[in-house]
């Protein structure tokens, strides 16, 4: 946990803090904004998501790829929509933006 951020910051740190700093830790990559810009107002599936990226240029292996997507579940910005029924496997999810603006109330006392 104390990779990035020495311990003694995290440690004793408040919750405010530690919201912050995992949105930022979700938002540092340009992939990641990449993937935010390409979902847009829609809906895209995990697919398309990944073929756009690759067009652009991105060198991403389908494990990164969705270690980004994860990055952005995990901080509240992107969420499943839905899954779609593809030849018989795993349904593939639909993303969408879970929010498309972000605001930090610095007075706010505790975490939501």
């Amino acid at each position: 946990m104390c990779k990035h951020i020495p311990c003694k910051l995290t440690k004793n740190a408040h919750p405010r803090w530690l919201e912050l700093r995992d949105l930022v830790k979700a938002l540092r990559f340009p992939t990641r904004w990449a993937i935010i810009e390409f979902i847009g107002d829609g809906a895209k599936s995990t697919t398309e998501i990944y073929e756009h990226l690759i067009e652009k240029g991105e060198q991403l292996t389908k494990p990164g790829f969705y270690y980004h997507i994860s990055e952005l579940k995990n901080a509240g910005i992107i969420e499943v929509a839905e899954y779609i029924e593809v030849g018989g496997g795993a349904p593939e999810k639909i993303w969408k933006l879970k929010t498309k603006r972000i605001v930090f109330d610095l007075l706010q006392s505790e975490v939501n």
